[in-house]
């Protein structure tokens, strides 16, 4: 169970919501794949409630393929089809200027759960496709994960493709290798401005919404990708430039979820 108590939640930027949590879910296998983009190339894409976040003057877009596990609401049973399948966001950092606060906006985020997408798009406004998704790990020789953990796999290969109907085409395949891990990232560095962000905003009903999460800083490894196949910004016309991207792989996070509530200054 993750652990709500003050000392625990000391690294976060705002307080807790004072309502109970809703959703608990845990993050895993999952990795960071980030490149750097213009602003201008972002700004007609999100609200004008909310700026275009940005580090030393860029903007980022972040592809974050991972797999959701024991995934439930507030005090029901694990439902079958609905609590372990494969995700994939395409996401950018934002900011609502009156609140301070910053998050995070998904152009996309394609599960292999049909359910799961169905229950987002109705409760959150979220943009979910559904996809064949295959997250399959290569686990290193030898070693036994301590009680609550895992050992880091040797690689990772995602592979997605979008099968949602009258969605854009959204192929996605690559292979990761996890390296060492590091040293918790320190509030001002890149690695924290991607990571650290505890809640996300998306419209629904046509009005801004905004959702809270939380968990422990996230447990970060170096890591290496080799990407195959990447269509999954072309139907939001953003070029990624030729670049590899900043890499960070993390083996699990467990989250808790709070229900999305309209954003007012």
């Amino acid at each position: 169970m993750i652990d709500l108590s003050p000392t625990a939640t000391t690294h976060r930027p705002w307080p807790l919501p004072p309502s109970r949590w809703a959703l608990s879910m845990r993050w895993a296998t999952l990795t960071f794949l980030h490149w750097p983009v213009p602003v201008a190339a972002l700004r007609p894409l999100i609200p004008e409630a909310l700026e275009v976040d940005t580090f030393d003057g860029e903007a980022w877009i972040g592809i974050v393929p991972f797999r959701m596990e024991q995934t439930k609401l507030r005090g029901l049973p694990l439902v079958p089809g609905t609590h372990t399948f494969g995700e994939f966001n395409v996401r950018t950092y934002v900011r609502h200027a009156p609140t301070g606060r910053a998050g995070v906006w998904f152009f996309s985020l394609d599960a292999a759960s049909f359910l799961a997408v169905w229950a987002a798009r109705v409760s959150f406004g979220l943009p979910y496709f559904n996809a064949d998704i295959r997250v399959t790990r290569e686990e290193a020789p030898g070693g036994t994960a301590p009680p609550g953990a895992s050992l880091v796999p040797r690689t990772v290969q995602y592979v997605s493709r979008r099968t949602h109907r009258g969605a854009p085409d959204g192929v996605f395949e690559a292979t990761v290798t996890p390296g060492n891990r590091l040293a918790p990232a320190e509030a001002g560095s890149l690695a924290h401005w991607f990571t650290e962000r505890y809640a996300l905003f998306a419209t629904r009903f046509g009005r801004l919404v905004t959702g809270d999460i939380h968990h422990r800083p996230w447990p970060l490894h170096a890591a290496e990708a080799h990407i195959q196949t990447n269509t999954l910004v072309s139907g939001w016309d953003i070029a990624l430039p030729d670049t590899d991207p900043l890499v960070h792989y993390a083996d699990f996070v467990d989250v808790v979820a709070w229900p999305p509530r309209t954003v007012t200054e």
